[in-house]
């Protein structure tokens, strides 16, 4: 505790720091359980200058949600692959916004408004299909329609995957055939998530990023990206609608064709 009360008396809780919003209450045994940190890592944070310093009261230092909030970002940008000079780096260049960054990344990473994730066992699967397939079970994993869980248990993310892999099946598809298209169109929908978010990367978050972060960008850039991410899957849906009826009236044409030139 000494060490944190001579920082802050030597002034490094200046403007924007741990004392300026006096809503500081936490001990930091109390805010290794808020954060889910141990004292130990806090401490180091705090020396390599990662998290501001306490506010001192009585030889006591006291944290804040500004230091909850830093340090939830420290471990999502670890978890990132970011090592600790580069997050240092980052909240440097951010001015310490951690809570932005922090609203920033869940907005990114925040699930689309559809079907909750659901879990699976081998029976559900095999009373869907008929059977359990284990090599058709391997497939749904390599491209993420079915996340392993152990115990013969198995998540779906996106369970209306299954269920129309299911309905497909049962008027007459083989089961094969399906997952041969679904994986293709997990490779395709990946293509076009990464294009949707090189648009957002380039043409909002570097202008903004170049412009020093303005304090006052934060929320429009964090509702901006809350706007576009389900506005690109209308985009998505819209295009597909226009393709599919495009190509079944070419295909059907075709085949229509071909089987009067083979009457005749």
């Amino acid at each position: 505790m000494a060490n944190e009360a001579t920082a802050t008396k030597n002034g490094s809780s200046g403007p924007g720091g741990a004392g300026s919003d006096g809503d500081n209450g936490l001990t930091i045994e109390q805010l290794a359980a808020e954060s889910g940190m141990t004292v130990r890592n806090i401490r180091s944070h705090r020396a390599r200058g990662l998290l501001p310093p306490p506010e001192v009261r009585n030889r006591v230092g006291y944290y804040g949600r500004e230091h909850v909030d830093r340090l939830r970002a420290i471990t999502e940008l670890q978890a990132q692959g970011l090592n600790l000079k580069a997050i240092e780096l980052l909240l440097e260049e951010t001015g310490g916004r951690a809570d932005q960054l922090l609203n920033l990344k869940q907005a990114v990473a925040r699930p689309f408004e559809t079907d909750q994730p659901q879990v699976f066992t081998a029976d559900d699967l095999a009373e869907r299909f008929g059977v359990f397939d284990e090599d058709a079970v391997r497939k749904a994993e390599q491209f993420g329609a079915l996340v392993p869980l152990g115990d013969g248990r198995w998540e779906a993310p996106a369970p209306a995957l299954i269920e129309a892999a299911a309905e497909i099946t049962s008027h007459g598809v083989p089961l094969d055939h399906a997952l041969a298209v679904g994986r293709k169109i997990a490779d395709r929908c990946q293509a076009i998530a990464r294009d949707f978010t090189r648009l957002y990367l380039n043409d909002l978050w570097k202008p903004f990023a170049d412009e020093g972060y303005p304090d006052d960008r934060w929320d429009e850039l964090v509702g901006l990206l809350e706007r576009l991410r389900p506005l690109s899957s209308r985009v998505v849906l819209a295009a597909y609608q226009l393709a599919m009826s495009r190509e079944g009236e070419t295909a059907f044409g075709k085949e229509l064709r071909q089987r009067a030139k083979r009457r005749r």
